[in-house]
């Protein structure tokens, strides 16, 4: 599937809403999302026809380069984007090719950033949410969390913060994915992919 340059991109950012869940390793796409908006310079407003906060505006160099996005945070929980996610899709007449999850990875080292089109869930509640409602083919910006620690079980280490040695680069890490994010919008997943997978 192939994305449509004339429609805007749906840029998702994949976390649990409120104050508790803020800085879990599970919402580092809320995180991309808030640094996202304010480089736009908008404040997120509740969706009139999905469960999300969204902001429209563009991203990249002013000029033919730049893209029309919908920046979103479901306020769903996470095991329940899918259904925000397809609703926004729907109302801007959107290819599901278009839209973009930015979401936590426990198979990627800390900080790393993976880009693609397509594929599993690799156990996501988020993206398994997501690929029940709208199919696998919308694109992924994934950000490496690594493996939890010893026996300690998944769900425990999603749900906790960052530590306090992964925080002193954590604002840095955000900001490369934000700028992964914008590449992939504005320059295309292959340019994307050569300049932030690493």
């Amino acid at each position: 599937m192939t994305t449509d340059a004339n429609a805007p991109w749906l840029i998702v950012g994949l976390g649990n809403p409120g104050p508790g869940y803020a800085a879990n390793r599970h919402n580092v796409g809320f995180m991309v999302a808030d640094l996202l908006a304010e480089r736009i310079g908008g404040s997120f407003k509740r969706a009139q026809k999905a469960q999300a906060q969204v902001i429209e505006g563009r991203l990249g160099a002013p000029g033919p380069a730049s893209r029309r996005i919908v920046l979103a945070k479901p306020t769903s929980y996470m095991n329940l984007s899918g259904g925000p996610v397809a609703g926004l899709r729907d109302f801007y007449k959107l290819p599901t090719a278009n839209i973009v999850a930015v979401h936590d990875e426990l198979d990627i080292d800390y900080g790393t950033l993976r880009l693609k089109l397509g594929g599993g869930d690799n156990g996501h509640n988020g993206l398994k949410s997501m690929t029940k409602s709208m199919g696998p083919e919308y694109h992924r910006v994934r950000f490496g969390i690594g493996r939890p620690p010893g026996r300690m079980q998944v769900a425990d280490f999603v749900l906790k913060d960052f530590s306090s040695v992964e925080r002193k680069e954590l604002a840095y890490f955000v900001d490369r994915a934000a700028d992964a994010v914008e590449a992939l919008v504005t320059e295309g997943l292959e340019r994307a992919q050569s300049a932030f997978n690493s």
